[in-house]
């Protein structure tokens, strides 16, 4: 056969060594077995709850000591979830002076529907625990910057971050507990307009204690 017919000399590299190079460069064009992204997606597939590490390194394919080369525990994993989580949630434009509580509402609808989307999640946001505070600073900064614009003063700010964040974490972790309250499933629509028409914080109307000179039937 002719050189134009594919049968000529061979391209530099080829044979041997060349085969080696291919290899060597279709090992390199290979996605990596292990990202951010691809534990976190697998982590988003299971139940929150119950997951362990040999669960989630069986589920990636990979062994359990090359998955704890990118996240040394649970700890750590919950970390990489709540980076995804919060760039999820956080609206991608900033509050501002007259549209501050549709953008506190567009934030809490999205952790409502992303927290929601993925068993486990929620209940673990609304326990006690140490939160990753790189994502949840971000959070807390576009929400004081919310009620800075409402016109709270600092100090009024951070107790509304308090408010929000508190009731907001609380409440979407409703649907795991059972605590016998009533009949009718809570409707977050109305829990949300609530909290909201209560915020910025303001200083209370001073409310008597029990056994206090002003409560009633004190003496």
């Amino acid at each position: 056969m002719s050189n134009e017919e594919g049968n000529g000399p061979s391209r530099p590299g080829a044979g041997a060594g060349g085969r080696r190079g291919a290899a060597e460069g279709r090992r390199r064009g290979r996605p990596a077995r292990l990202s951010r992204e691809l534990i976190v997606a697998a982590a988003l597939r299971s139940d929150l709850g119950t997951l362990t590490m040999r669960e989630l390194a069986a589920d990636l394919g990979v062994s359990h000591s090359a998955l704890y080369r990118w996240v040394a525990d649970r700890d750590a994993l919950f970390d990489l979830i709540s980076e995804v989580m919060v760039e999820r949630v956080l609206p991608a434009d900033r509050p501002t002076a007259d549209g501050w509580r549709s953008w506190l509402a567009r934030l809490a609808w999205a952790m409502h529907d992303e927290f929601g989307a993925v068993p486990g999640y929620a209940a673990h946001v609304a326990r006690p625990h140490r939160h990753h505070q790189p994502s949840f600073g971000r959070l807390r900064a576009r929400v004081i910057e919310a009620f800075a614009l409402a016109g709270a003063d600092p100090e009024q700010a951070e107790q509304s971050w308090y408010v929000f964040a508190l009731g907001l974490v609380q409440w979407l972790g409703l649907p795991t507990r059972d605590l016998g309250l009533g009949q009718a499933p809570p409707r977050f629509d109305l829990y949300l307009d609530t909290l909201l028409r209560g915020l910025p914080t303001r200083e209370p109307v001073a409310h008597p204690r029990p056994g206090s000179p002003r409560a009633p039937g004190a003496a």
